[in-house]
């Protein structure tokens, strides 16, 4: 037989971490325990340090770098995501306000077709109570850039005026207005109402 110091352990023998109880309860008798060991809180288990390699080291870098450019990416990707969101809500924000400000016109156009006929009579004589309220209605109007669409003279545009009427016409070479029956109302880039009118078309 071999014997071996008290220091040493034998080849047969492994090297086992050593428990600690340092919990602040005793589990047998549930009261509190004295002492230093009553301040640790958990169970602990202590065992040999270990040492990385450089390899392991410098992959270990690479990996927390990876980690940490992933993370960045994906907050950038939220930021614009962020950014876009916001955009669309304001974009779509100005476009109701425009269709609820384009159809209260458009509920208005009658009561201004009506003083526009007044005033091509003559009935609206200037500083008389009906003038008053059409000039205060107009400069409301004018102020959201409401528009006039379709004038005398004008090029025909299907998408902005509707054709009551063609008149053929010698001397021209493209379809220009020559009446306006009913006056249109645009609102910046909204058409509210396309213009009747009477078009003077090439003979």
């Amino acid at each position: 037989m071999v014997a071996h110091d008290k220091g040493q352990k034998g080849p047969d023998e492994s090297e086992e971490p050593v428990i600690r109880d340092k919990r602040k309860i005793d589990p047998k008798t549930g009261e509190a325990r004295q002492g230093a060991d009553a301040t640790e809180g958990l169970i602990q288990a202590e065992g040999p340090d270990v040492e990385l390699s450089d390899e392991d080291s410098a992959l270990l870098a690479e990996a927390e770098r990876d980690l940490v450019a992933e993370y960045r990416d994906r907050a950038a990707r939220a930021e614009a995501e962020l950014k876009n969101f916001r955009t669309r809500v304001e974009r779509d924000r100005s476009a109701n306000r425009e269709a609820v400000i384009a159809e209260v016109i458009r509920t208005l156009l009658p009561a201004i077709d009506d003083l526009d006929r007044a005033e091509a009579h003559g009935d609206l004589t200037e500083g008389s109570p009906l003038a008053i309220v059409a000039q205060k209605i107009r400069s409301g109007f004018d102020r959201y850039g409401l528009r006039h669409v379709g004038q005398v003279g004008e090029y025909f545009d299907p998408q902005l005026h509707e054709a009551i009427v063609q008149l053929p016409t010698a001397g021209i070479t493209v379809n220009t207005i020559a009446e306006v029956f009913e006056p249109g109302y645009a609102l910046g880039e909204r058409l509210i109402r396309a213009a009747k009118v009477a078009v003077s078309v090439p003979e």
